[in-house]
């Protein structure tokens, strides 16, 4: 918000001042810049400039905010269509204001109001791009810890599927190596039976 002014207000009372005020901003949006003395220039530029920040923002509640100050929808369109797309990449600082010199006649001192609307020039983009970039970290950050994360649990499921398989394969190794070593066995009792009948054998024909 604008810091309240002080001292006396322009033109014979407040209302006066609000309409002062709203010609001036409409006749600077229509025509980029207009000349006026210091004073009503330097209480224009907040003005104005909070004019432009609802046209930035675009939508239909910034618009009728704007329409009830300026009643021109001539004026408000080239405000919300030219002038915001304009300045969409500048954070502040919309008008500029450029003395010259005292008025004839009053002497009053004179300047001119215009919108700024040129491009940023390579050092203020240099210094945005360093401001996002700065910003921009945080988010891949964390979208780079549930890689890793997720990347930890595969290793760790074929750390266990691995275990299972190694178990099963020694299991069924030692299940075949038990089984031949049981007909086996079997083998050689049948041998040792068959042996011991054959020495009873002669002992009961003699």
């Amino acid at each position: 918000m604008p810091t309240p002014t002080k001292g006396p207000r322009l033109g014979g009372g407040p209302a006066h001042e609000r309409l002062m005020l709203a010609n001036l901003a409409a006749s600077l949006f229509e025509h980029k810049r207009i000349t006026t003395t210091v004073t009503k220039a330097k209480r224009l530029r907040p003005y104005a400039e909070r004019l432009v920040t609802f046209a930035k923002k675009g939508d239909l509640a910034s618009r009728r905010r704007v329409l009830g100050v300026i009643s021109s929808k001539s004026i408000v369109h080239e405000l919300f269509t030219e002038i915001a797309p304009a300045v969409a990449n500048r954070e502040g600082g919309y008008t500029r204001i450029t003395k010259i010199g005292n008025r004839k006649g009053d002497n009053a001192p004179m300047a001119v109001i215009e919108l700024v609307l040129e491009p940023l020039s390579a050092k203020q983009a240099v210094v945005a791009e360093a401001e996002q970039a700065k910003a921009a970290p945080a988010a891949p950050a964390e979208e780079t810890a549930a890689p890793v994360e997720s990347a930890e649990t595969v290793e760790a499921t074929e750390t266990a599927e691995t275990a299972e398989t190694v178990e099963a394969t020694e299991t069924a190794e030692t299940a075949e190596s038990t089984e031949a070593a049981e007909p086996a066995d079997t083998a050689s009792s049948t041998d040792e039976a068959a042996a011991s009948d054959d020495a009873e054998a002669p002992e009961a024909k003699k």
